[in-house]
């Protein structure tokens, strides 16, 4: 190399650097700009913030990589970044709940009061409608999220889930049938949904049989995740009368220092419980028409860690 060479090399370096930096700072700007949007796509998809954000970190790794002269719509482009990461975590995790003991439910998190005023993305992030969609198969179910929750196009959905709009159109119109079969019949307003929370705390503090069977469905179901971990069912509870015998027993310990806290869990009210100071499980329920229709009782201590501080979701 000549000396002429050697300097003007030497010169286009730093600038080629600068270029970088502020490439990857544009990069992180519009990757913040979006995370939470981008965190509840992945979350709704897998029904795990852990895995969400194993998610969320690889589709930082290839977004730094992109060419963003080259991107039309950053949040379109990302969305699709997150959505395929989705998906190959999800068929995993597949394969990791067939070995799973006991029911698998979502991990639960902590929501802004704010959330429950959005009502279709309170009900998308619930309990309920997020063991709904663990039903779809995992195309349908991003076919699903991205449509029905986040409203993108035909076209966007099929970059994301390399299918055809055509054929997207099609496993979307499956995946809506299959969740409405299957979806809260009548979907309970906050306050109601508090108050039918209130009133099932109180009735399995005291034990209080009648007081249980007034606040449940004929249909109810209980269900209870320890992981293996914990202390909990190892199938589904149905039925009225052998829920409110098992609530009336107690799911928790009566014989120990234990606290139940009101508070917003995916979207709608819950109850934060703590024995002798440390959290021992989250309780979801599902309310219909006033009454509770479903019970979500989390205990395994891999999934509680999002319960102590706020989780932003958003549309």
């Amino acid at each position: 190399m000549s000396e002429r060479s050697k300097r003007s090399a030497d010169a286009a370096e730093p600038l080629d650097r600068a270029n970088r930096v502020d490439s990857v700072d544009s990069a992180t700007e519009a990757f913040v700009a979006h995370r939470n949007l981008l965190f509840t796509v992945a979350y709704e998809m897998l029904g795990s913030a852990a895995d969400a954000e194993d998610v969320l970190q690889e589709t930082w790794l290839r977004w730094v990589d992109v060419d963003l002269d080259t991107v039309r719509e950053e949040r379109a482009f990302l969305v699709r970044i997150v959505t395929r990461q989705a998906l190959d975590r999800l068929r995993a995790l597949g394969r990791r709940k067939e070995a799973y003991v006991g029911p698998w439910l979502p991990e639960p998190l902590l929501t802004a009061p704010d959330v429950a005023e959005d009502v279709e993305l309170a009900e998308s992030v619930s309990m309920a409608m997020l063991l709904v969609l663990e039903t779809l198969q995992p195309t349908e179910r991003a076919v699903f999220v991205l449509r029905e929750v986040f409203g993108l196009d035909y076209d966007e959905i099929a970059e994301a889930v390399d299918k055809s709009p055509n054929a997207v159109r099609q496993i979307a119109y499956r995946a809506r049938a299959h969740v409405a079969a299957r979806r809260p019949r009548g979907i309970a307003s906050p306050a109601e949904a508090r108050a039918a929370l209130q009133a099932f705390q109180q009735a399995v503090e005291t034990g209080d049989l009648q007081s249980l069977l007034d606040i449940l469905a004929p249909d109810v179901v209980a269900l209870s995740d320890g992981g293996g971990v914990r202390h909990a069912l190892l199938r589904p509870v149905v039925g009225i009368d052998n829920v409110a015998r098992l609530l009336a027993v107690g799911w928790w310990k009566r014989d120990a220092e234990r606290s139940v806290e009101l508070v917003q869990i995916n979207g709608g009210p819950g109850l934060l419980v703590r024995v002798d100071g440390k959290i021992d499980g989250v309780v979801a329920v599902r309310v219909e028409n006033g009454y509770v229709t479903g019970a979500y009782h989390v205990r395994n201590p891999e999934k509680l860690s999002r319960v102590e501080r706020e989780t932003a979701v958003t549309r």
